[in-house]
């Protein structure tokens, strides 16, 4: 099949499908990456006055707001593959951006914490078809080293997202309430929206439709929690991004109270992303010399090494704003190093089923995750105990997941598992 996007900038004569040109298309990607990570973390710093606001008595009530979003996020992802399969890429992907744009519009207008829920759930409902078709689309239009070059750029943009969200949702802060942040995310849903209609063209050809099963989903799901590997991978993950979540939701209250250095947030909170930005930078460097599992289960060592190194010191009562941030930034360096490659091999034993596949791990992990973080969060006193302790819990089943998958044995050398290998 020809590519509509197999050019630098324009699709070869006669594409049944001409599109974007490239740096275009590349942005364009990213966009639709940035889409997610941009509605949890620009509101961070705003999440304090979002509490007073719909008279939310207790500070760490307000994390519901970032949980009710990933809890929609991830639920939705279960749909959206399929759905894809069967209409086409363009019209799921305007609809998650329309639920996108209008629960933004939803969330200007909350009065009360339950509106204000409702509306974060379907945002993240919408969000998640951009985290589904964002790669679909690009498997679409390209494949090989192509489309690597393409995720690879996208990524890119989408790393820096982390890093400038709280500054901008901050910047917002200065010059209008917490709703401006909303407001900001449904211009960003709408220009997205408005870019998709005028210039996606629909990258599904109409032989490649696929009806929808319910016989052959089930029989997807029946491989996927028969294969040894991809549960324990899976399971990893989940724990990995319990521990994100904790800290992303008990960040704000950290520096605030526990460190009286709110003025600090949103800088420490970019310089932690970075680390975690460098480490899949460095991940996409060295992976195929040294292998998914010895760089995977070595940043897994040092990421359970830096969570108990950070309890002991929170236990012992030298707990500073330093070590607390120095030893976050290595969490999440490891963190990157880890979660990429652990979602590889949780799909290798299932590429026959790889859409179906891609859905679960993402809905398992996230929806997991999200109520893993949100249990860490709701038990923040004022001091970083709860979550450093929780850290480390989380660090050693994580590593549990893994041994279950690798039958007990850490640092093996890839191999290619078979789509029967449970």
């Amino acid at each position: 099949m020809s590519s509509p996007l197999s050019t630098p900038e324009r699709p070869p004569a006669g594409s049944p499908h001409p599109g974007m040109g490239f740096r275009e298309f590349v942005l364009f990607i990213a966009g639709l990456m940035a889409t997610n990570a941009i509605a949890i973390d620009s509101m961070l710093p705003a999440l304090p006055e979002i509490g007073e606001s719909l008279g939310i008595d207790t500070a760490n009530h307000a994390q519901l707001v970032i949980t009710a979003y990933l809890l929609g996020f991830g639920g939705a992802q279960l749909v959206y593959g399929t759905l894809a399969d069967r209409f086409g890429r363009r019209s799921v992907l305007l609809f998650g951006l329309a639920v996108y744009t209008l629960a933004s519009i939803g969330a200007v207008f909350a009065g009360t914490l339950g509106v204000m829920l409702a509306a974060r759930v379907l945002q993240g409902v919408g969000s998640a078809a951009t985290r589904i078709l964002a790669i679909t689309i690009v498997r679409d239009c390209y494949s090989g080293s192509h489309m690597a070059r393409v995720m690879s750029l996208a990524f890119l943009v989408f790393l820096s997202v982390p890093i400038v969200a709280p500054s901008i949702g901050q910047a917002i802060m200065l010059i209008a309430p917490w709703r401006g942040i909303f407001l900001m995310l449904c211009l960003f849903g709408a220009v997205l929206f408005v870019w998709t209609l005028a210039r996606l063209p629909e990258t599904l050809h109409p032989e490649d439709r696929s009806p929808i099963s319910f016989a052959g989903i089930s029989h997807a799901f029946g491989l996927i929690v028969r294969s040894r590997i991809t549960v324990g991978y899976t399971l990893a993950i989940t724990m990995a991004m319990g521990g994100l979540f904790g800290f992303i939701n008990s960040a704000q209250q950290v520096f605030a109270d526990a460190f009286d250095a709110e003025a600090f947030f949103t800088l420490i909170f970019a310089l932690i992303a970075v680390f975690m930005a460098a480490s899949s930078l460095l991940n996409a460097r060295i992976v195929e010399k040294l292998g998914m599992r010895r760089v995977s289960h070595a940043a897994l060592c040092g990421y359970l090494t830096v969570t108990l190194v950070h309890a002991a010191i929170v236990l012992a009562g030298i707990e500073s704003i330093w070590s607390f941030s120095i030893l976050q930034g290595g969490m999440m360096f490891c963190f990157g190093l880890m979660v990429s490659n652990f979602n590889s091999m949780a799909m290798e034993p299932v590429g026959h089923v790889a859409g179906t596949a891609s859905s679960v791990l993402g809905f398992v992990s996230t929806v997991g995750g999200a109520l893993a973080g949100f249990a860490l969060g709701q038990n923040f006193d004022g001091t970083t105990q709860p979550l450093t302790l929780g850290f480390a819990a989380l660090a050693l089943a994580a590593l549990g997941f893994v041994l279950f998958a690798e039958s007990g044995r850490l640092f093996q050398r890839d191999r290619r598992v078979s789509d029967t290998e449970t």
